[in-house]
């Protein structure tokens, strides 16, 4: 029961910011890395292209389908976005709380 619940967690994590990047995309494109707005690449690819990652990523954790991977990802995912959005850590600080149950996640199932 665990397991699910922060599959859950670290589903809703990912599912909610994909509908947004529709819904607002000014509002998220401040948290793009500048190796990413200096790609070359329209903004509104690079978001379409996270929410499309967002929501695989939050269904693969929600099917519990070898549940290690994504759990990896979805911590270095969280990890990263603080990490290149550092001087917003007084908004993204649960992000780090996030990768964290993440781990958890990962490595809870390499142990059963």
């Amino acid at each position: 029961m665990t397991s699910l619940f922060l599959r859950i967690a670290l589903a809703f994590s990912f599912l909610y910011p994909a509908y947004r990047f529709w819904q607002s995309p000014d509002d998220w494109v401040g948290y793009l890395p500048p190796f990413l707005k200096n790609a070359g690449i329209p903004e509104a690819t690079i978001l379409t292209l996270l929410a499309v990652f967002h929501i695989a990523l939050a269904l693969w954790l929600l099917s519990g389908w070898r549940i290690f991977l994504p759990s990896l990802v979805a911590a270095f995912f969280l990890a990263g976005v603080v990490f290149f959005n550092w001087n917003q850590i007084d908004i993204l600080f649960r992000d780090l709380s996030l990768a964290l149950a993440a781990l958890a996640l990962a490595f809870a199932s390499r142990d059963s």
